[in-house]
């Protein structure tokens, strides 16, 4: 049954979108390259892998578009259980255009998976691509930036969880319709902290959002981390439609309530700005991502997260009479005080995953009328997380990193 209320809204939501982007986006075109990658630490396990990447013109083994300063972050799709990597176009045509290097391991694809050695493969190419940056004779060459997303669709959502567990380098996770795995994705889930978006469908009888999704998403330890449960959306609509995937679907119920360009509407509308949020440090995208699930009819969600809490142009205030600036920052933080703040304050710096990067005690009179500063210059670009403290209170905010 069609929704035609909930299908106006969708796309009314997503033109707002789109507005707010249409300054930043860059119409990049796709250019895919196949590339086998050797794992020596597995007896060179073999990784055939399709990559789709921002190109300045459609083709196959095309340049990689951009000049010299720009890089584009890795994002690595897992696929579902017996389902090829071409049922995922629906999310490369989605997010190459906005300049994202999208890769599809073509590995485990047989009806007897090994899901450790699928989570592997996915850390695995994240890493190499990343790698590729360095490498002259490779069409990647000073195109990839430090900044990656593990994701994945059922079987592969759950071995983005085992990826991003096993891999300290990976920055971010999004799963859709993402199933339980042998090894235990709610396992692997406990141990994350890093940002995570979650997508549900309230109609997937395939792997029901309360065994699967439900639990992964509790037992992630991030700090901003978003469930979001797409009405009327089913487990195989998350992709293409594929026949292996659609022959179990029929078997069980409910059906979809909406249809599949709805469903994929509706990730669009969200996985856009939450990774130019979490992989590319844009608050606006992280406001217009707030603003919409709080008006979204056609989601429910639960969220921890606390996007953009400092300004990117004007100093910060904190504990009523400090500032901490440049937000952005690069080599330098600085904190200022106009008023005595009582007792020590506990200055600390930590990355969004609970890496510590600073810590440090000062007194209060080094805060009265004064400035403390930070030297930062060795930080990578991404987003960091300021803690002061004293005896009377504890504020946090995020801070940016440029390149």
């Amino acid at each position: 049954m069609r929704l035609p209320y909930q299908e106006k809204i969708c796309f009314l939501l997503f033109c707002a979108l789109l507005s707010i982007f249409d300054v930043q986006a860059q119409p990049f075109a796709i250019g895919k390259t196949t590339i086998t990658f050797t794992d020596g630490s597995r007896n060179n396990r073999a990784i055939e892998t399709d990559i789709y990447y921002p190109a300045s013109q459609s083709g196959t083994n095309v340049p990689v578009a951009g000049g010299s300063n720009i890089r584009f972050p890795v994002i690595c799709i897992g696929h579902g259980f017996v389902m090829a990597v071409d049922a995922y176009a629906n999310l490369w045509n989605m997010l190459v255009p906005e300049g994202y290097i999208v890769a599809l391991p073509k590995t485990e694809s047989s009806f007897s998976p090994s899901h450790a050695n699928f989570g592997r493969d996915l850390a695995f190419v994240i890493d190499t691509i990343t790698q590729l940056n360095d490498k002259s004779n490779s069409i990647f060459f000073n195109k990839v930036d430090n900044m990656n997303c593990v994701m994945g669709h059922s079987m592969g959502g759950g071995a983005a969880h085992l990826a991003a567990a096993g891999n300290a380098k990976i920055k971010a996770i999004a799963t859709f319709a993402a199933a339980e795995t042998n090894p235990s994705a709610i396992g692997a889930a406990g141990t994350l902290q890093i940002p995570a978006l979650v997508f549900a469908g309230s109609n997937d009888c395939v792997t029901p959002p309360a065994n699967h999704q439900t639990p992964i998403y509790n037992a992630l330890k991030s700090n901003c981390k978003t469930y979001l449960t797409i009405k009327g959306g089913s487990h195989c609509q998350m992709a293409e439609s594929n026949f292996n995937c659609n022959f179990g679907e029929a078997t069980c119920t409910p059906a979809p309530s909406i249809s599949r360009i709805q469903q994929h509407a509706v990730i669009k509308s969200y996985l856009i700005p939450w990774l130019q949020y979490q992989l590319k440090q844009d608050c606006n995208a992280a406001r217009a991502f707030d603003n919409l699930m709080k008006n979204d009819n056609n989601v429910s969600f639960q969220n921890n997260c606390t996007f953009c809490l400092v300004s990117q142009t004007a100093e910060v205030r904190l504990f009523s009479n400090n500032n901490v600036y440049p937000n952005p920052f690069k080599e330098t933080l600085n904190i200022t005080s106009a008023t005595r703040l009582s007792g020590p304050v506990h200055i600390t710096l930590k990355s969004v995953d609970g890496k510590v990067y600073r810590m440090k005690e000062e007194i209060a009179l080094s805060l009265n009328n004064g400035s403390w500063q930070m030297q930062t210059g060795n930080l990578t670009a991404g987003i960091y997380i300021l803690q002061l403290q004293n005896a009377e209170k504890t504020e946090t905010y995020k801070l940016i990193k440029a390149n």
